[in-house]
């Protein structure tokens, strides 16, 4: 598997990179068990379930310049977002022993944040790209989901509509008003995107039944268990251990039947887990792919299958011949006269 950039306005432009395998990682179906496995460059096995993450890890720039073409069915997309301004990063910025306070335990956006969101919101209905995406994956924290349901939800919820809000007014200090599920992609929360683990309270979930009665149309079921149990007090999650566990996010989501995908999470998450990729790039994509989130940035990027683990049959190519008829190429007749 390797990424690529994307651009909305356009069809995807697959980049001329080869890559080198470091690692596999072995998944399971379900993204909340953090087990990563590491093994030998050699006997990689590749099934549907347990794909390998394919990184690119060559330094080699001699390779040819130019585009590249792939099956598009063998790649999805997926469009990147950390969450906006949250009352942490304020504090934070001031002062960083703010991290360490209690005070910021869950973190929810700040009013400029929420301004952020609006702005993102907007954008993706101008580019059509909220009529694309199949699904939402969000960071079980309050200052993610508060993003991914006003970046990709409805609009405002009113009473009589028979589905549940996505967001309920006032939610996590919000006032803001409700936000509608209506005509919105399904929305899951998944705990391998959070940001790393342990020590800044601000990192720290709170219970899926506290969050449940705000979010009611947010799936929670991928989440094990109801308390935060991953977070400890005194050891933070290393970087190589985030690095790890967000290939075995990028695998899982391979797994997944959409083909394309939004994915709201977290500064620290999305510089590690892609500066595994690129490095067969040109200096200035490398850059574009890993450089760190601003709050509310959104890139779109597309994860190619090379490995012919996918069994996602073509669902747009047509075979041709129907009805069946002659249809000798004039190239091909010319080369058996030649023969």
């Amino acid at each position: 598997m390797t990424l690529v950039l994307y651009n909305n306005t356009t069809l995807p432009i697959l980049l001329n990179s080869s890559f080198v395998p470091f690692t596999s990682i072995t998944t399971s179906h379900n993204p909340s068990n953090f087990k990563t496995k590491t093994q030998p460059l050699t006997c990689v096995t590749h099934s549907r379930l347990s794909l390998l993450c394919l990184s690119s890890f060559s330094d080699n720039m001699d390779s040819p310049a130019g585009p590249t073409l792939y099956p598009s069915h063998r790649c999805k997309t997926v469009h990147l977002v950390r969450h906006a301004q949250g009352i942490h990063n304020v504090a934070g910025e001031k002062n960083h022993d703010a991290y360490l306070s209690y005070d910021y335990f869950d973190a929810h956006l700040t009013p400029l944040g929420w301004q952020q969101v609006d702005n993102l919101h907007k954008h993706v209905q101008e580019t059509g790209l909220s009529k694309r995406i199949e699904l939402v994956i969000t960071s079980p924290l309050l200052r993610t989901i508060q993003t991914a349901v006003g970046v990709f939800g409805g609009e405002g919820y009113a009473d009589g509509i028979d589905v549940p809000p996505l967001m309920v007014a006032n939610a996590g200090n919000s006032e803001r008003s409700a936000i509608s599920s209506l005509n919105s992609p399904p929305f899951i929360a998944v705990e391998l995107c959070r940001e790393h683990l342990g020590v800044h309270p601000c990192d720290k979930r709170s219970s899926v039944s506290e969050y449940q009665p705000l979010f009611p149309a947010i799936d929670f079921s991928l989440i094990e268990s109801n308390d935060d149990i991953l977070w400890e007090p005194e050891i933070r999650e290393k970087n190589e251990a985030v690095a790890k566990r967000g290939m075995e996010f990028l695998n899982w989501l391979w797994t997944r039947k959409e083909k394309e995908i939004a994915v709201v999470t977290h500064s620290g998450f999305l510089y590690h887990t892609l500066s595994a990729f690129g490095n067969d790039c040109h200096a200035s994509i490398k850059n574009e792919i890993c450089k760190h989130f601003a709050n509310c940035e959104l890139r779109s990027m597309v994860i190619v299958d090379r490995s012919m683990a996918s069994s996602d049959p073509a669902t747009t190519n047509y075979p041709g011949k129907i009805p069946n008829g002659l249809d000798l190429p004039s190239d091909v007749a010319a080369e058996k006269l030649l023969n």
